[in-house]
């Protein structure tokens, strides 16, 4: 259970009866800067899309398959999740891991030093990946919380395309440099948060959480009301957070690990995400993503600069389709996005198995490029929901008291997956070839149906909104009288007497 919805009367508008029509991301001097810290969280998404693709080009570089000794397999790792320090420092301890490992990567002289770097580069990148898209939205202004959580896991092909390119263009270095000078840039968004990341705004859910409801209130005041700290979105995002978390409090389902499953609510939540997290892997993007030369191989493609030329035209194309879908998230809706989504990749994948087979069969060499063809239009469904929306739905559905651990699950489910697309995927397409394609379209189909019977929509309402609708009414309608009082206290008292007074002791 957890944060209700706005129920009856003024507060069926939710938060959208508060905003200030003037107050956009563009000509506010406070959005903006708002915006910017929220980059700063984003690249921690491009620092992880720079991993994910960096082993897939190093095995296209003859020069790091002969100085390892052509190396098979994959380096997994297991996730951790620190919620009790606050979001900032647990980004920045991330980002401190990764630049050590990083470097370790960098000056490697053997596949155990290799191995160790990469180890520690999973390692610290699951510290930020954990608190980075939390922050993100807890810290939104919520007429743009869809899609800059959206936006969050799409930039990750952003960090796609840089090592891609990068390793293309130093492929024709005839030395160790060649991928020396990748694993040196991995990096560089590291760099910028070591040093930044701590000046940043904390999330006001955890500081309320925390007790310090006086620095919520002014981080919320500060960013979504240029200081107003009586401004009806403010009150009404502050009354709710604090509703929110108390009513967790008082609910003893909430406690512990256990609140995972114990309520039907949260049981709903949980098969939802892990579902999507076995569906964001295991649907046929893994022969892509992390096996892409052995899927070349398997249509005729073996040229080098060939594969890597094709990875790095394929991660921009990826990447313009998740922030597209990301922007659309709060005109289409997400059930909308998840639906077309799985409905073309069944739709494409069934038909890169056809053109596949046609090729193992005769030699088509039409057959190899339509192959090509329709793995570009299975990404280009694939980015319209399981890009975007897979880190923003999982967070927005949780309430806050579950959110860390519910996203920590979603996190470790997603490595159980990887390790079986790591180590399974080669295998299976060693021993049965294009054939194993088929296991993937009838899966496909499979998730196609398990998403019309489970997603629910979610679009147009506010974090505490979103987490309310497992819910049921009683939690609805213990949280849904913060916008009907605050819209009292408008009306009777120009001042707000909603208002909040903190504490003599609490400490800002």
């Amino acid at each position: 259970m957890g944060a209700g919805a706005v129920a009856g009367g003024a507060a069926a508008e939710g938060y959208l009866q508060f905003v200030n029509p003037n107050r956009t991301w563009y000509n506010n001097r406070r959005l903006i800067t708002l915006h910017a810290w929220i980059v700063l969280l984003l690249i921690t998404s491009s620092t992880n899309g720079y991993d994910g693709s960096l082993m897939n080009s190093f095995q296209s570089l003859t020069l790091w398959n002969s100085y390892f000794g052509n190396p098979h397999g994959a380096y997994p790792f297991a996730p951790y999740l620190s919620d009790g320090i606050g979001r900032r420092i647990t980004i920045w301890i991330g980002a401190t891991i990764m630049l050590c490992a990083v470097a370790i990567q960098s000056a490697a002289q053997n596949i155990n030093m290799f191995i160790a770097a990469r180890f520690l580069i999973g390692f610290g990148v699951t510290f930020a990946a954990n608190a980075a898209p939390m922050l993100v939205t807890e810290l939104s202004y919520p007429l743009y919380r869809a899609q800059l959580t959206a936006l969050y896991n799409s930039l990750w092909y952003s960090g796609n395309i840089v090592a891609s390119w990068t390793t293309f263009g130093t492929e024709f270095i005839n030395n160790t440099w060649a991928w020396r000078i990748p694993s040196i840039l991995q990096g560089l968004p590291s760099v910028f948060q070591f040093f930044l990341v701590l000046w940043a705004p904390e999330s006001p859910r955890w500081l309320v959480s925390k007790g310090r409801e006086t620095a919520a209130l002014k981080t919320l005041a500060y960013y979504h009301a240029d200081g107003d700290e009586t401004d009806p979105l403010v009150l009404f995002e502050f009354n709710e957070i604090r509703a929110g978390i108390e009513l967790d409090r008082t609910i003893a389902a909430n406690i512990g690990w256990t609140s995972l499953y114990k309520s039907k609510g949260n049981r709903r939540r949980m098969v939802i995400i892990i579902a999507i997290a076995f569906f964001s892997q295991w649907s046929g993007n893994g022969l892509v993503s992390y096996y892409l030369n052995d899927v070349f191989k398997t249509i005729g493609i073996t040229n080098t600069t060939i594969q890597l030329l094709i990875t790095a035209i394929l991660a921009i194309w990826n990447l313009c389709w998740a922030v597209g879908a990301s922007f659309a998230c709060e005109r289409l809706g997400r059930r909308f996005l998840f639906l077309t989504s799985a409905s073309g990749m069944l739709l494409f994948f069934t038909m890169q198995t056809i053109c596949t087979a046609r090729y193992r069969i005769s030699g088509s060499t039409q057959a190899a490029h339509a192959v090509i063809a329709f793995i570009f239009l299975f990404y280009a469904s694939y980015d319209l929901a399981f890009t975007p929306l897979i880190v923003m739905y999982t967070v927005e559905i949780l309430p806050y008291s579950l959110r860390a651990k519910g996203f920590n699950i979603f996190n470790f489910v997603i490595s159980l997956a990887l390790i079986f697309n790591q180590y399974v995927n080669p295998i299976a397409m060693d021993h049965i070839n294009w054939k194993y394609y088929i296991v993937y379209c009838c899966w496909l189909l499979f998730e196609l149906v398990f998403l019309y019977i489970f997603i629910v929509e979610t679009m147009g309402l506010s974090l505490e909104e979103t987490a309310a609708v497992f819910d049921g009414d009683d939690v609805k309608n213990a949280i849904g009288t913060v916008a009907t009082e605050i819209r009292h206290d408008e009306l009777t008292d120009e001042k707000g007497s909603g208002s909040f007074t903190p504490s003599k002791e609490e400490k800002v």
